[in-house]
């Protein structure tokens, strides 16, 4: 199977960030919007407004993949640019993220050090095979899903299925990518692959 100019097996994954030491970002309401506007078919404005502070200890860096909520994905500006070869608007918008609160950082900051945008994720595709994945819970989540090679949209950097809309599914040539400028930053769950030899996680949702 051909993805973004790679033969190799699809993959999907859900992302988060790692458990090193590193400040993340911990948002008000504003994410409830996103999962709402999801939820509802994605149709009206989408949510714009985006607050948050950061959280951790002062002295650990600030992660470039700040947070875990599956349906908001967070990059950090400098990931964004070193990934310039990645169309993200293919799949979606980023939008900026206001982030309250002093600075606990007194070292001298470059002009994009602290921008941050929220990846939100527009394209839908109808992609999971819900007779081989477990059936959804009453809000709509699927703990273990199969996906129909034929219709996952392998071009784009992330999707998120009509089955499940209010989680982000990351392509697997997309994670490498992210993996590579990421390092330690970033916990990549496997949630499906056309790999045999693969085995998914658990709870990539954990839920």
């Amino acid at each position: 199977m051909t993805n973004n100019g790679q033969s190799k097996p699809l993959s999907v994954y859900r992302l988060l960030p790692s458990m090193s030491e590193f400040q993340l970002l911990y948002f008000d309401n504003s994410l409830v919007e996103v999962v709402r506007w999801q939820f509802n078919g994605s149709t009206g404005d989408h949510p714009t407004r985006f607050n948050a502070e950061w959280g951790g200890h002062e002295k650990w860096p600030k992660s470039d993949f700040p947070n875990g909520d599956p349906a908001s994905p967070v990059l950090s500006r400098r990931i964004v640019d070193a990934l310039q070869e990645v169309d993200f608007a293919a799949a979606g918008r980023l939008l900026p993220v206001h982030i309250e609160g002093p600075d606990n950082n007194s070292r001298p900051k470059r002009p994009t050090e602290d921008e941050y945008l929220l990846y939100l994720v527009e394209h839908v595709a109808d992609c999971i095979d819900s007779a081989q994945s477990s059936p959804p819970d009453h809000l709509e989540r699927i703990q273990r899903a199969v996906f129909r090679p034929d219709a996952v949209p392998a071009e784009l950097p992330a999707f998120r299925a009509k089955q499940f809309p209010t989680a982000v599914c990351w392509n697997g040539w997309m994670v490498e990518r992210l993996t590579h400028v990421l390092g330690d930053q970033l916990e990549a769950r496997l949630v499906w692959s056309e790999d045999p030899t693969l085995t998914p996680h658990h709870a990539p949702w954990g839920f």
